[in-house]
């Protein structure tokens, strides 16, 4: 269960080191426990957004995370009480998981053509997935990256690396003490991760992990303090993502030609962030147009789909319009006054844009809403 460690016996702010406490020792152990009690898992099952006149409920990009698959299931019938038409898949970052009749994955993929990291949602009736060995290969090779990407970014912050935190610095307007002060988190951190590789959970090891710990320090170093270190970590965490070996990834078509193999459906998604992708030809089914992250272009990429349509040949099926709420539910497990407030305010299934009166112009002439495009979604994966 994520508590936040007590705070009695604390250190003095001023005397925050990169030597590991008891106080450091508790809040990692919080951190990685992925146990709810009581409290938390009524909070998890209980929805923070009721919609009681949202018929269909179309959720295809969305992350459980380490949170139970049946608490989430209570959350969304409480959430849509008059829903008679759903396509619910979760899509967790490069691992298939199952929810009803259908499993999902959202995969890190490599577009040589752009030169540039993108990412899939592939989406499948289960009961076809008995032959996936390719695919599950596949999955376990590009899930270690997020694994080993978190020990290159704290490496970056503690070796250190100065090229690469230079630059972050500069992006993020960081001096001396705040590089020095996020150094002595991360070393904090590396240490923990060392002592207790062989006991925690692998899921635990991600990047969230640097973010979530400097948010329990935020007593020693106070807010505006936690502030800084956290801005000058996030652009830390981007230039590592950025210079990660693009040739690490299976190409974008490799997980496309596997996935349609296995009778799947492919969606992209971020297409703000991967524009570039608008312009392949890939054999996918659709386009998400809309997600919390990604809402400057909604009208354009819904009109960029409706020509697709309009010039198909014969025989071609339509691209459809998908929206993904982008939920993480183990942001929901972290104290209120922790994790990222932005993302612990998505819900599954919950994308107003479907009820905008402007977008809904678009998606009128594009022939589409969320019962047509639950409809026909479902349809091709079941074929």
């Amino acid at each position: 269960m994520h508590s936040d460690p007590q705070p009695e016996h604390l250190p003095d702010p001023a005397g925050v080191t990169p030597d590991v406490t008891e106080y450091d020792e508790r809040l990692f152990a919080s951190l990685i426990d992925t146990s709810l009690d009581a409290e938390a898992a009524a909070r998890i099952a209980t929805p923070a957004v009721v919609m009681p006149a949202q018929d269909s409920v179309l959720a295809v990009h969305w992350h459980p995370e380490h949170v139970p698959l049946a608490l989430i299931k209570q959350r969304i019938e409480a959430s849509y009480p008059a829903a008679r038409k759903s396509l619910i898949i979760p899509t967790q970052h490069n691992e298939l998981m199952e929810y009803g009749p259908y499993t999902g994955v959202e995969v890190d993929c490599y577009s040589r053509g752009f030169n540039q990291k993108v990412q899939l949602l592939l989406h499948f009736r289960t009961q076809k997935l008995a032959n996936a060995a390719v695919l599950k290969s596949m999955l376990a090779h590009t899930h270690a990256y997020r694994q080993s990407q978190l020990f290159d970014y704290l490496a970056t912050v503690t070796k250190p690396d100065e090229e690469r935190l230079s630059l972050a610095a500069k992006e993020s307007g960081s001096d001396e003490a705040v590089v020095a002060m996020a150094r002595a988190c991360c070393l904090k951190l590396a240490a923990l991760l060392e002592r207790h590789a062989g006991s925690m959970p692998v899921d635990a090891i991600k990047n969230k992990l640097v973010r979530n710990f400097v948010d329990g320090l935020r007593p020693l170093l106070g807010n505006a303090l936690a502030n800084r270190v956290q801005v000058f970590l996030k652009e830390v965490k981007a230039v590592v993502k950025a210079q990660f070996p693009l040739t690490y990834f299976y190409r974008t078509t490799e997980f496309i030609e596997e996935a349609r193999a296995l009778g799947g459906g492919v969606v992209i998604p971020h297409p703000e962030q991967f524009w570039p992708i608008l312009l392949a030809s890939y054999d996918v089914d659709g386009y998400e147009v809309w997600n919390p992250q990604s809402q400057r272009y909604t009208e354009f990429l819904i009109s960029v789909l409706y020509e697709k349509n309009r010039r198909r040949g014969n025989g071609e099926r339509r691209m459809l319009v998908f929206m993904g709420d982008d939920t993480h539910m183990g942001e929901k497990t972290l104290a209120v006054s922790n994790g990222d407030s932005s993302k612990a305010r998505r819900e599954i299934g919950l994308q107003p844009a479907w009820d905008d009166l402007v977008i809904g112009k678009k998606l009128i002439v594009a022939d589409m809403d969320r019962a047509r495009v639950i409809e026909e979604y479902a349809a091709r994966l079941d074929s």
